[in-house]
C-alpha cells in the first residue's frame, strides 16, 4: 500500500538522522559519510524514493561538495515577533545566524502550518540554477525527522546544530511529480553555499 510505503520511507529518514545525532562529535566527517551512504541506498532502492523509477537502475549516489567543517554551526535561535504573518503555509518562529562562511547572514526558522507541521529550514543561495536546484535546498525538516539535534551536552533551550554539509534537495528536484514547499524570500542568501548536495544527474 502506497500510504504505508510513504510512512516507511519517512521512518527510514528519521532513523538515519537519529543515528547521526547518536554519534559522538569527534569525527563529524565520518558520520556525514555514513549518512550519505544510507541516504544513497534509500534513494536507490525504496519504492517511495523521489528518484524516478526509470533513473534508479543507473543511480550511483548523489554528488556532494567535499565536507567543510566550517559549515557545521552551533546556532542560537533568535526570537521573532510571532504576530508576523507567514504565507499561509508557514509562520516564522525564529531566526538563525550563519557565521563563518555564511558571513553572518540570517535565515528564518519556520513552523509549517500545513504539510504535517514541524520546524522547517529551507534556503536559496547563489548556487541555485547552476550547481543546485533552482528552488533551493533544505537544512532541517523535522516532520520527516531531518533534524541534527542540539549541540552536544545541550539540554534544549534556544540552540540548534545547523550543518550545510547535510543540505539536501527537495523531492521535486528529482521528479516534477512531487510538490514541495520552497524557501520564502527572506531565506534567499546572496552568497554561494558551497556545501551539501549537488544537483542530481537525473533532474529534468
Amino acid at each position: 500500500m502506497e500510504a504505508l510505503e510513504l510512512v516507511g520511507y519517512r521512518r527510514a529518514v528519521a532513523d538515519m538522522y537519529r543515528r547521526v545525532r547518536d554519534e559522538p562529535d569527534d569525527d563529524p566527517e565520518a558520520t556525514w559519510l555514513r549518512w550519505r551512504g544510507e541516504r544513497d541506498d534509500l534513494l536507490a532502492h525504496h519504492p517511495q524514493s523521489p528518484v524516478p523509477p526509470a533513473a534508479r537502475a543507473r543511480f550511483t549516489g548523489m554528488a556532494f561538495h567535499p565536507y567543510d567543517h566550517r559549515w557545521r554551526l552551533d546556532v542560537e535561535v533568535e526570537a521573532v515577533d510571532r504576530s508576523e504573518d507567514g504565507d499561509g503555509e508557514w509562520q516564522a518562529v525564529g531566526r538563525v545566524r550563519l557565521d563563518g562562511p555564511g558571513g553572518g547572514e540570517r535565515l528564518a526558522l519556520l513552523w509549517l502550518t500545513t504539510y504535517g507541521g514541524g520546524v522547517f529550514l529551507p534556503f536559496r543561495d547563489a548556487t541555485n540554477g547552476v550547481s543546485t536546484y533552482g528552488g533551493g535546498r533544505y537544512l532541517l525538516d523535522t516532520v520527516k525527522g531531518a533534524d541534527l539535534g542540539l549541540p552536544q551536552g545541550g539540554a534544549g533551550g534556544n540552540r540548534l546544530i545547523v550543518d550545510a554539509n547535510y543540505a539536501y534537495h527537495p523531492s521535486c528536484a528529482h521528479d516534477p511529480r512531487w510538490s514541495c514547499p520552497l524557501a520564502p524570500p527572506e531565506n534567499r542568501l546572496d552568497i554561494p553555499v558551497e556545501a551539501g548536495e549537488l544537483l542530481p544527474d537525473h533532474a529534468g
